[in-house]
């Protein structure tokens, strides 16, 4: 049960909303030359001290307003993400179709156009990461012989997408070797989701000292190579600079944040926080994942391919972003990327 009233719920979100829309602490009569709760600016005061004194907002310097904290913009966003009363303007989701609808036999184009429209419609930094290969289907694996020591590896999934690289192989092998291996690799794997046939050649491989039969040894020391390719690409667009950025007097605080935004490792552990099952999800400060990006938050939501694949969308951006139009823009984007691809199928 909420420790605030209805009283003092709404004077909390007014005060997050004006500070999200001025940036500057709010006071008292602020709020109420903004708000018609017919209350008088000392009763706010009052419950403005309240707030304080619960860790919802705080006093930047004496005799200034308030402006949120983190806890402040947490309960806030919750509220928002549970009553769901956001809407967008029909205009706006008319133009995210019309950009998105059209070029979905093309993932990649599909997906870089995805990442421009969010940075478009939301002035911050749009991600999107591709379907991820794990959750797609077998279907054929085919491994050519490159030199002596590596081959080009090709996975052909359900969907007829295509995942290829060159791997290492820890001892030379011949085409008809490799012909073989892949023979068995495809009776044994065809069918079953890659995250599953990683699941079985490490069970296997943990009882490798069983397995007498070479030519199931070798295929499973091919497979551990052809399946250990990640999941690594992200696509982000639309924050080059520190102008969409949050107000910080210290330039080497934008520095660590673009630094960190560039390593694609950081930013896919940041993504990995993402449960496939909430709809859309939003982390207001992300120092405990990356420390230099405390003063960021991240809108985000999950997509799928159409089949069994998952893919996803956000928008990072400072603490201080407009959750309640950003928020249904990240859901409604999902939501047509998941369309798009579905009618692809």
């Amino acid at each position: 049960m909420s420790e605030l009233n209805e009283r003092t719920e709404k004077i909390l979100r007014a005060i997050i909303q004006s500070y999200i829309d001025l940036n500057v602490p709010i006071g008292s009569y602020m709020v109420t030359r903004r708000f018609s709760f017919g209350l008088s600016p000392a009763t706010i005061r009052n419950i403005m001290a309240a707030l304080e004194e619960l860790g919802y907002i705080t006093q930047p310097y004496t005799s200034a307003g308030r402006v949120p904290t983190e806890r402040g913009y947490k309960h806030y966003v919750d509220t928002l993400l549970k009553e769901y009363s956001l809407s967008m303007n029909k205009a706006i989701i008319h133009e995210l179709f019309n950009r998105l609808h059209g070029i979905e036999i093309d993932l990649q184009r599909l997906i870089n156009e995805t990442s421009k429209t969010l940075s478009f419609f939301s002035s911050y930094l749009g991600i999107v990461t591709p379907p991820r290969a794990e959750d797609r289907t077998l279907k054929h694996i085919r491994v050519i012989k490159y030199t002596s020591n590596k081959a080009l590896s090709i996975l052909i999934f359900g969907d007829d997408t295509v995942k290829n690289r060159l791997i290492d192989l820890e001892r030379v092998y011949t085409q008809r070797e490799l012909d073989k291996i892949t023979n068995y690799l495809n009776i044994s794997f065809g069918g079953v989701s890659l995250s599953e046939v990683k699941d079985r050649v490490a069970y296997q491989l943990s009882r490798e000292s069983i397995i007498c039969d070479r030519l199931i040894a070798k295929s499973l020391m091919v497979c551990k190579e052809l399946i250990s390719m990640e999941n690594e690409d992200i696509l982000m667009e639309g924050l080059t600079g520190a102008s969409n950025l949050p107000d910080f007097a210290d330039i080497n605080e934008i520095k660590d944040i673009l630094k960190a935004i560039e390593d694609k490792h950081l930013m896919l552990k940041l993504l990995a926080q993402v449960d496939s099952s909430e709809g859309v999800q939003v982390f207001v400060g992300l120092e405990n994942i990356i420390p230099s990006m405390k003063k960021l938050s991240m809108v985000v939501s999950t997509y799928t391919d159409g089949m069994d694949a998952h893919g996803t969308i956000g928008i990072i951006g400072p603490t201080r972003m407009n959750y309640k139009e950003l928020i249904p823009i990240v859901d409604r984007t999902a939501k047509t990327l998941t369309k798009v691809l579905s009618e692809s199928q």
